[in-house]
């Protein structure tokens, strides 16, 4: 669903190979801008649902009645198949996790990946919830994945190397016991879901990516992060869900990043969820 190719290397090219990642101008900034507004609406007006007892199929039905009353399209529906309008992955589940009948219990983890289209522009986030009270494992793990994804950000320098945000992602997590998904990785966005650069949340040992960020360029930053093996397995019947090898607990957060001449501008940054420096 996220740009995540299982061969790294392919999605990213050959050595010292540049990709055609779009440059965006103003008047484009301003629609990335729009549709992530959007997106980041959309995961606080789920905020409050995700509890004991409701249903994922419950927040999917929400979260597409939500979108399409706004006058916007949920970019997962029927995307490759897809079957429905957002990702609820709970537990070992790493992405990509169909809603389902099942309610969430107290003890769970749950991701909701969010990824919507206002007029023509894709927004993408994601956030973990913590069903309380949950095990200080999960709840560890939890709070490794959300500063990952802000060590990933700070890494984040216009004409800096793209391979610095998984160096710096990859290293804080390792240090402090977790490991970090190598199959599946961040992506270019825009008028298109899926598209150059990818971004890879580690630093590949063959061919890491020489790919050199730009001002104008957008992608999202959305390490996977497990409390054992890197490794997933896609589900044999549904070919859509990924859990992690030894089923392992597994948390992400994501957002969508624009590159501007000062720094990197997150788009999608919620009014009520948390922000960089949070503790759960």
């Amino acid at each position: 669903m996220k740009g995540l190719w299982l061969n790294i290397m392919q999605a990213l090219g050959q050595k010292n190979a540049r990709p055609k990642a779009p440059i965006y101008n103003e008047q484009d900034r301003a629609g990335l801008r729009r549709a992530s507004r959007f997106n980041a609406q959309l995961m606080d007006f789920l905020r409050p649902q995700v509890k004991a007892g409701i249903t994922t199929l419950e927040l999917d039905r929400i979260a597409y009645e939500y979108t399409v009353e706004h006058g916007h399209t949920p970019a997962c529906l029927g995307y490759k198949g897809y079957p429905n309008t957002i990702c609820t992955s709970v537990n070992e589940v790493v992405c990509h996790g169909i809603p389902n009948k099942t309610p969430l219990r107290e003890g769970d983890i749950v991701n909701l990946d969010l990824t919507t289209i206002v007029d023509g522009w894709h927004g993408d986030s994601s956030e973990t919830f913590l069903i309380e009270p949950v095990a200080e494992e999960a709840r560890k793990l939890v709070q490794v994945a959300f500063d990952c994804l802000y060590v990933g950000i700070d890494a984040i320098h216009p004409y800096g190397k793209l391979t610095e945000i998984g160096r710096a992602i990859e290293r804080y997590a390792r240090v402090r016991g977790y490991s970090v998904v190598q199959e599946y990785q961040g992506h270019g966005l825009g008028r298109e879901f899926h598209q150059e650069p990818g971004v890879p949340h580690f630093v590949p040992k063959l061919n890491p990516s020489q790919v050199v960020i730009e001002p104008g360029m957008c992608f999202t930053v959305e390490p996977m992060i497990n409390t054992g093996t890197w490794r997933t397995m896609l589900d044999k019947h549904d070919k859509w869900t990924v859990r992690t090898m030894d089923l392992s607990l597994s948390a992400q957060f994501e957002h969508t990043i624009l590159v501007t001449e000062s720094g990197p501008e997150i788009l999608t940054a919620t009014e009520h969820g948390p922000k960089q420096g949070f503790q759960f």
